[in-house]
């Protein structure tokens, strides 16, 4: 069961998420998209989508601190174990709050804005789900790991950072996230759910932000006078049953 939950199903998740993208990209281009709902309700969305986005911006910044930098970098640079959880605290708990708040939201107001009801599919309900408690559970693993201490603070860098590191060197090390607490346990499994869902759901439009428009030149506009007496050469336009004139060649 070690070998199943934390070698197995990670590399299933993870190449469901690769070869999903693949298939979709190729099959369901016009389906890439986050189908905005923009038209129906906006007041709501911009309190929560502008809250979520950051929040779980800073979450993603958090978890490649966490899990891609390894502990000897930052002891290195001086910080402790201890400092780390504390500056963990001091920056994931504001960036979890406000996704958690920013999704509920959302989710609210997909709930009681009827257009937007009827466009939420079942794919959309079960993401919503697995994505909400996936960053709660996250929030209380910082919390626990830091404040209640697990009996012994429990520094997740030596273990489910290591482990997840492996999985990407090839070289696995279930041992390390089977003696993880339950809390980081559940919370790795449920994210490589997301990771197996994201193909399949609104969540490819992350692969789609335009990045291009930061770099692109401006669009130069023209504006041409097409009233009579401007020197510009144009005539008053005709209402069209008007009689076209006549020339002589």
């Amino acid at each position: 069961m070690t070998t199943f939950l934390w070698v197995i199903v990670p590399y299933v998740c993870l190449a469901v998420f690769v070869v999903g993208h693949v298939w979709r990209y190729r099959y369901d281009k016009f389906g890439w998209t986050t189908r905005s709902s923009q038209l129906y309700e906006s007041r709501l969305l911009r309190i929560g989508s502008p809250l979520f986005h950051l929040g779980m911006l800073g979450v993603v910044m958090g978890h490649v601190i966490g899990l891609v930098i390894p502990q000897v970098w930052t002891n290195a640079l001086g910080l402790s174990p201890h400092a780390y959880h504390v500056i963990a605290l001091a920056g994931g708990i504001p960036a979890g709050i406000a996704a958690v708040v920013g999704l509920a939201i959302l989710v609210y107001r997909r709930r009681t804005t009827g257009p937007v009801f009827r466009a939420t599919t079942v794919n959309d309900k079960v993401m919503y789900a697995v994505l909400g408690t996936v960053v709660v559970l996250g929030m209380w693993n910082t919390v626990a790991g830091s404040l209640l201490q697990f009996g012994g603070e429990y520094n997740y860098r030596e273990g489910v950072s290591v482990w997840f590191r492996s999985i990407f060197t090839l070289q696995p090390e279930p041992a390390l996230m089977a003696e993880a607490p339950l809390g980081f346990r559940l919370h790795a499994l449920l994210a490589f759910l997301l990771f197996a869902m994201w193909p399949f759901t609104r969540l490819v439009h992350v692969f789609s932000a335009p990045l291009g428009y930061l770099t692109r030149p401006y669009l130069v506009y023209r504006s041409k006078d097409a009233r009579p007496g401007r020197g510009t050469g144009n005539r008053a336009p005709q209402r069209g049953w008007d009689k076209p004139e006549l020339t002589r060649k």
